[in-house]
């Protein structure tokens, strides 16, 4: 294993880039954001995200954060998960991984250490939020304006007018280049803009209201709905 550590920007990202090594991302304070593609992955310490060599990322935090990237060499890895994974991080991995980072070690007392972090690597079953941004211009400032701000509450009606799209056009396009209805691109752009927050410990009718929901149970039930997990229980452990 070769570990570092390094500041990531607050509320931006770095560039795309990509490891010819696996990688553990992971945040011993704050949030880290990671996003693969459409899909982006929040990690708050108790997360980390698996990432196979070869896979392109780029990485951010919602706050203060430091990354510790743990990278590892493929042909000696025991660990050969083919596309990234979140994993826990209990009290022992999280030890573990801060002793490897700090400690003085003898290269024994170093394989010995590493082998128990590969023994602790246990991937939790929890599906990323992803929502992809059309590449049609005028469909993409629909998305782009609901990224930004994910309570906005036009239609697409509202949104046609503005971008010189009609309703129909608009959900066509995004049928079409997202793979998602309109509707459920929507719900997708807010629970994705959710997690950091429920990543941070924010209340849930705070929660719910920055993304919005008019109230609590009706961001709880689409959570449920589209992540199969209650908001409580996605960073749970």
């Amino acid at each position: 294993m070769v570990l570092g550590e390094f500041a990531l920007p607050v509320n931006g990202w770095t560039p795309a880039h990509v490891h010819n090594h696996h990688q553990l991302a992971w945040a011993a304070g704050g949030v880290a954001l990671v996003e693969v593609g459409a899909v982006q992955w929040v990690l708050p310490p108790n997360r980390a995200l698996w990432l196979p060599a070869g896979v392109v990322h780029r990485t951010g935090a919602a706050g203060r954060a430091a990354l510790r990237g743990v990278y590892l060499d493929p042909a000696r890895c025991p660990v050969d998960w083919p596309a990234p994974a979140m994993v826990a991080v209990g009290p022992l991995l999280r030890e573990l991984l801060e002793y490897l980072t700090h400690g003085e070690l003898t290269p024994p007392a170093r394989l010995r250490a590493e082998a128990v972090v590969f023994d602790l690597l246990e991937p939790v079953a929890v599906a990323p939020i992803g929502a992809p941004r059309p590449a049609d211009p005028r469909a993409r400032r629909v998305a782009d304006a609901l990224l930004a701000d994910p309570a906005d509450q036009r239609d697409l009606a509202d949104f046609g007018r503005e971008v010189g799209a009609s309703p129909r056009h608009l959900t066509r396009i995004f049928r079409a280049e997202t793979g998602l209805t309109f509707g459920r691109w929507r719900t997708q752009a807010r629970l994705r803009a959710a997690l950091p927050m429920l990543a941070e410990g924010m209340p849930l009718a705070a929660v719910a209201r920055r993304v919005g929901y008019a109230t609590p149970s009706a961001f709880a039930a689409a959570f449920r709905k589209g992540v199969g997990l209650p908001p409580a229980a996605y960073f749970a452990g």
